[in-house]
């Protein structure tokens, strides 16, 4: 082989060397790249304010619209974008809402707060509707009075564990890990599904709000006849639902 040809075929595999290790540094980078957006995929995952299944009158008069405009479209909308802001680079990013609750510990507060307001309220609106009340069947029936006696012993209960709740809270209708119904109330945004943060831990089928912004613009301080008329308006088909789910 003559020099010069040598010298350049010497080039063509020096550049050949060279590019082989480029193009597996470049491959390698787009690998991590593509990992690196799968992770902020799962991580920023953003929950949504869900809507209403009626209009913002159809409960009335037992909850009046202006009520639920509020409390739908500022209340949980506030929840919803708070609890977005405290998952930034949370370790329970990702997911799913129930998992998240399930999950808290006693430092989880932003999460705590504003995921229950979100878990609660989206349970909230969908245990009611418009021309409810009537009385439970089929296997809750059953089950209530197995559990309470009567339904109406059942509502006393219920009322009661709503109207003694002290400031800001809820009272739940809720399964144990047993299969058994209880009733409870807890504070703020807490719930039943919130393990080793509340007293009576299981899962929640039925819960009234009786934060003040739930019913003070219609009832003021008469929470008792909030109560009462909540009765009114329970969609009992979706409680039973959320039972037989469990």
């Amino acid at each position: 082989m003559k020099k010069r040809e040598f010298i350049k075929t010497g080039a063509v595999l020096a550049a050949g060397a060279l590019v082989a290790p480029l193009s597996s540094c470049n491959s390698d980078a787009s690998s991590a790249d593509a990992k690196k957006s799968e992770a902020k995929n799962i991580t920023t995952t953003k929950f949504e304010l869900p809507k209403l299944p009626y209009a913002f009158d159809a409960l009335a008069p037992n909850i009046d619209a202006e009520t639920m405009q509020i409390h739908h479209g500022k209340h949980h909308a506030g929840y919803v974008r708070k609890l977005n802001a405290a998952l930034e680079g949370h370790r329970l990013a990702g997911k799913d809402l129930k998992e998240i609750i399930s999950s808290l510990g006693k430092d989880d507060t932003g999460v705590r707060n504003n995921g229950g307001g979100h878990f609660n309220h989206s349970l909230f609106w969908n245990i009611m509707k418009p021309g409810g009340g009537k009385v439970p069947a089929g296997k809750l029936a059953d089950a209530i009075k197995s559990t309470f006696g009567d339904f109406d012993k059942f509502k006393e209960v219920f009322a009661k564990a709503a109207a003694t709740r002290f400031g800001s809270g809820w009272a739940w209708l809720a399964v144990d890990g047993a299969g058994k119904l209880f009733v409870s109330s807890t504070p703020n945004q807490d719930n039943p599904l919130m393990k080793g943060l509340v007293k009576e831990t299981g899962t929640p089928i039925l819960g009234i709000d009786v934060w003040e912004h739930a019913y003070y613009l219609n009832y003021q301080n008469r929470r008792k006849d909030y109560i009462n008329n909540f009765f009114n308006i329970i969609n009992w088909e979706a409680v039973a639902k959320n039972y037989d789910m469990i």
